[in-house]
């Protein structure tokens, strides 16, 4: 799905962006055989499931600047699209030392699920992720009603050592804004192989990352942070997996995808610091695709 930059007039651009604010339910990317058993069909959103979301996200746990970021990220509307429920097992892969979504995630699945923060391997971080990691744990630490049934695992590029769940174990997998990390660390097919391995056949892998412009070739490193999205489906279906279909609820059309510093340009980085700040609030943070796999049966 290609995106271009926003020239249009004021009401185009207000009709674009409720468009992808609004599309919980969309349409695939790809042509499935509607028979096929592997292809999970797009329901409703559970309103029970909703609603449990909805009060979790207002809860106490999430400080005003994550909530602040709700209008970019749409957790629940994302969280929704993928399918959750809050008796499934799940793993969210390489959460931030915040832990912005598990915030979210350990709540909905601590009395009936089971959730796994499957983080950087501590035997080959340096110092800067060792810390990170340490803040994770405290964050943990701190409220342990609500997060002390996380299990903490690792990914690591190591095959042999890669465990983020028992095999063939989970009902779900997440990842947020990762890819791109992967391909700058050569090590993605190690990555989605650790996925592949951690689901039951029929788990859902949910995918969510910086989308570049579809007319240019895709860096193999992802210098600038942004990921084709047509190169990442065809990088996860060569590790196995399905698509089943494509959400435009994390796209932002006034990100044009060429900034000084990628996109650590736009917020909440801001790699710039004060230069043209204002400038690249005004865009918001990036535009995203968000992908939804399904590991098939049999």
């Amino acid at each position: 799905m290609s995106r271009s930059p926003m020239h249009s007039a004021l009401l185009a651009s207000l009709t674009s962006t409720l468009i992808g604010l609004l599309a919980v339910t969309v349409s695939s990317c790809a042509s499935h055989d509607a028979a096929d058993p592997d292809m999970p069909k797009q329901s409703a959103p559970d309103p029970k499931v909703a609603a449990a979301l909805d009060k979790i996200l207002a809860g106490d746990q999430r400080s005003a600047a994550n909530r602040a970021r709700d209008g970019y990220r749409h957790p629940k509307e994302t969280l929704l699209f993928f399918g959750i429920r809050p008796d499934m097992k799940v793993v969210e892969v390489w959460p931030g030392p915040g832990g912005w979504y598990t915030e979210i995630l350990a709540p909905l699945l601590r009395d009936q699920g089971k959730l796994y923060a499957a983080q950087w391997d501590t035997t080959t971080a340096s110092q800067q992720i060792r810390d990170a990691l340490d803040r994770f744990n405290t964050k943990l630490a701190s409220r342990p009603e609500l997060y002390d049934k996380v299990a903490v695992t690792a990914l690591s590029p190591a095959p042999s050592t890669a465990l983020i769940a028992p095999d063939a174990s989970v009902d779900m997998i997440l990842t947020f804004r990762n890819m791109h990390n992967w391909l700058m660390f050569g090590w993605t097919d190690q990555a989605f192989a650790a996925m592949y391995k951690a689901l039951k056949p029929g788990g859902i892998l949910g995918v969510v990352d910086h989308r570049g412009d579809p007319t240019l070739p895709q860096d193999p490193k992802a210098a600038s942070g942004y990921v084709d999205q047509k190169y990442a489906i065809q990088m996860i279906e060569a590790a196995g997996f399905k698509l089943v279909a494509a959400s435009e609820i994390n796209a932002n059309p006034k990100d044009d995808r060429n900034h000084p510093q990628g996109v650590w340009t736009l917020p909440p980085t801001f790699a710039l610091g004060d230069t043209d700040r204002d400038k690249y609030a005004a865009i918001g943070e990036s535009d995203r695709f968000t992908l939804k796999f399904i590991k098939p049966r049999g």
